[in-house]
């Protein structure tokens, strides 16, 4: 079984993929739609500023933060009637202390959620599921994808299923007859809509409804 994530990089990134990264040695966070990988911040700043960002690995954390102006969401402090910043978990890595003092180092430059160069990719504004049907083993996987996700792309995901997948034509059932499909293009702009909101409407369960991709060997190997 393929696992959820994949340390491949992405434009486009589920929920699921940025969550099995929870951990210290392997920290990913989303903010805003921007994923995150402050692996290698954490390593080289280890201590207790790095342990609020330890304790929310693999977790979107956009409400610390303000969305028009991309910094540290901030409250009045009604003891000392300032503004400081909100960190729910504690004051962490970069965030200036609530009171002045000369142990606040600003050396380390930009401050990370402004760091572009720690951004992986995006978090799909929505995600949706797929089946693959092999039609040479007759092997059916579901796999969760971005909306955003062109088919090469989508691909990718189902290498972890079938390392051959670059060796198969993949097809949808257009008027009884298969055809084949644009990788360049989502799978809306293949025709293949994503119907989940129309069938919550009418009250069906989607689970029991996905969009199914056949996949036919084209018998070469050389892009194994």
């Amino acid at each position: 079984m393929a696992t959820a994530g994949s340390s491949s990089r992405r434009r486009f990134y589920t929920p699921e993929d940025v969550a099995v990264h929870n951990c210290a040695k392997d920290i990913w966070v989303s903010i805003n739609y921007r994923v995150f990988d402050l692996t290698e911040l954490i390593s080289a700043n280890r201590g207790p500023l790095a342990q609020p960002l330890i304790e929310v690995a693999g977790q979107d954390i956009s409400h610390w933060f303000d969305s028009k102006t991309g910094g540290v969401k901030t409250f009045m402090d009604p003891v000392r009637g300032v503004r400081v910043p909100y960190t729910p978990h504690g004051r962490f890595l970069h965030v200036p202390p609530p009171e002045p003092t000369a142990a606040w180092n600003t050396d380390f430059g930009t401050a990370w959620w402004l760091d572009e160069d720690l951004i992986i990719g995006r978090l799909t504004e929505k995600t949706r599921k797929v089946q693959i049907v092999n039609v040479l083993t007759h092997q059916t996987d579901l796999l969760t994808v971005c909306s955003e996700e062109t088919l090469e792309e989508i691909r990718d995901r189902y290498m972890e299923y079938n390392k051959h997948a670059q060796s198969y034509t993949w097809k949808k059932l257009d008027n009884d007859v298969f055809v084949p499909m644009d990788m360049e293009k989502t799978l809306d702009e293949n025709g293949v809509p994503d119907e989940s909101e129309e069938f919550e409407k009418l009250g069906i369960d989607f689970d029991y409804y996905y969009p199914v991709i056949h996949v036919y060997f084209n018998d070469d190997l050389t892009n194994a």
